[in-house]
Order: C-alpha cells, then sequence, then structure tokens
C-alpha cells in the first residue's frame, strides 16, 4: 500500500496503529511514510513516546517526513528524553525537516557534537531556516568535517544558504561527486531533489550535466525529472541523446517523468 501510494487506505493503516503487534504498528508507519499525506500526521502523534524503540523511532521520522509543525513540542520533548543516541538523532532530524526559527538553539546546540549524526541534524535544520548569516560558519564546518555524513548535510546547507558554485572543491560539486558513491548517492540525491526545486540550483546542475560521470548524468536525469521545469526539457533531450546507452535510456525516461510531471 505504501509503494503504491495509497492515499485510500489511510484509514485503515491509522486503524491498525492501534495494534498490539510492534511489527503492525511498525509497518504501518513505514507505509504512512511512502504515501507522504500530511493530513496523517496528526493522527500518529501519540506514538512518538511509544515505549517500543523501533516503533518510537518511526514515528518520529514519519512525524519529520510529513513536516507536521504541531508536533514540534513533542519532538523536542523526545529529543530531551530520548532513551540513547538513536532517538536523539531521530528526533533531532526529524526537527531539522520541519522549519522554525524557534529551533535555531538547538541546531546551535548540537553543531559541534561529538556524534556525526547530531552534526548533520543540526546542518540541515540551518538549511532550512534559510538564514544566510549562517553561512561562514557551516563553510567553515564543511572545510574541516571528516566524516561524509556529517559533510554532506553541511554542504547541503551551503548551497541551501546561497553558494550555488560548482567548482572542484564548492559543496555542490561534493553533493554532485557523492552521486558517484554507492555509500552515499542516497543521501546526496534527496538532497539534490530538494534543492534543484529553487530555479538557480537547477541552473547550475546544467552546467555539470554534461561533464559528468555515468553514474552522475543518471541520477542528475532523475533529480532533474523530480525537481525541473520547462527550462529543464533541453538539458534532458541532450542526455537522451548521449552516446552512452544506459544514460541515454535514463535522460528518455527522465524526459518523460517531467512532461508528465509538469
Amino acid at each position: 500500500v505504501g509503494v503504491l501510494r495509497g492515499r485510500a487506505a489511510i484509514d485503515d493503516l491509522i486503524e491498525a496503529l492501534k495494534s498490539k503487534d510492534d511489527r503492525v504498528l511498525y509497518e504501518s508507519l513505514v507505509a504512512l511514510q511512502k504515501i507522504r499525506d500530511p493530513a496523517a500526521a496528526p493522527r500518529i502523534a501519540f506514538l512518538l513516546r511509544d515505549f517500543n524503540e523501533r516503533v518510537q523511532i518511526a514515528a518520529i521520522e514519519t512525524t519529520g517526513l510529513l513536516r507536521n509543525k504541531e508536533a514540534l513540542p513533542q519532538l523536542r520533548e523526545a529529543l530531551a528524553r530520548a532513551r540513547n543516541q538513536r532517538v536523539r538523532r531521530a528526533a533531532l532530524t526529524a526537527i531539522a525537516m520541519i522549519p522554525d526559527p524557534a529551533n535555531r538553539d538547538l541546531y546551535s546546540k548540537y553543531f559541534d557534537d561529538r556524534d556525526d549524526g547530531m552534526r548533520a541534524a543540526a546542518a540541515e535544520g540551518f538549511a532550512r531556516l534559510k538564514d544566510a548569516s549562517e553561512l561562514p560558519r557551516l563553510e567553515k564546518a564543511f572545510s574541516q568535517e571528516r566524516r561524509a555524513n556529517a559533510r554532506l548535510s553541511q554542504a547541503f546547507a551551503i548551497v541551501s544558504l546561497g553558494n550555488r558554485e560548482v567548482s572542484e572543491f564548492s559543496a555542490l560539486q561534493y553533493l554532485i561527486n557523492s552521486l558517484n558513491s554507492r555509500s552515499w548517492r542516497g543521501v546526496a540525491q534527496p538532497f539534490l531533489v530538494e534543492l534543484a526545486r529553487e530555479a538557480e540550483v537547477r541552473r547550475s546542475l546544467y552546467a555539470a550535466v554534461p561533464r559528468g560521470t555515468r553514474d552522475e548524468k543518471m541520477l542528475l536525469a532523475q533529480i532533474l525529472a523530480r525537481s525541473g521545469d520547462n527550462e529543464t526539457i533541453p538539458v534532458l533531450e541532450q542526455l537522451s541523446k548521449d552516446p552512452d546507452l544506459e544514460v541515454s535510456q535514463e535522460g528518455l525516461r527522465a524526459l518523460r517523468t517531467l512532461r508528465a510531471r509538469l
């Protein structure tokens, strides 16, 4: 139901959250994450305090993905009372997905945390606050960071706050380079999808496409299909003619997806 984006099943999934079987609770929450209907978010808030850690983390993650701003006080409470680092990371990451200036002090508190997951979440929070005054702090952290998880989030924030430069050591180029890594493309690609909703970022990506590696071209095609507009069509048309068959096929698929979405 989740994979098929079955909105008609949301009421049944919410009803399933009353189950005493933790596996049913968990899978229902995962399905709600995939359906991505924000209207469902208030109906799962009671699970943010669940005693089963796996269920609680799934509820926290779902609340963040569905951008339930009303649940921010409960997410802050989950962060403050977290039983372990996994819950703490999930809570701060969910808070970071819901832009609110009131969270700024939390992001500052964890910006230099020993745990790279907390540093990453804090950087993502700053990214979505869109306050360019934080850019120097993020650029300094990016230049010094040694853990890829946190560094990707810092790069995301730097681009989000206005630095759209594409050069050898730039934050945007780092995100593009990470598309070549099987370990990190799953982190970099969603960041680029979110960033590419802004026209200026898309234009920077257009320039990066022709000189990209096979993986970069294919994944950038997917990104632009999801976040592009009419100006994106010529870029994908060119990719659909790439001499590499896999790239050209991906470019054609992306072109069809984009046209269907516009």
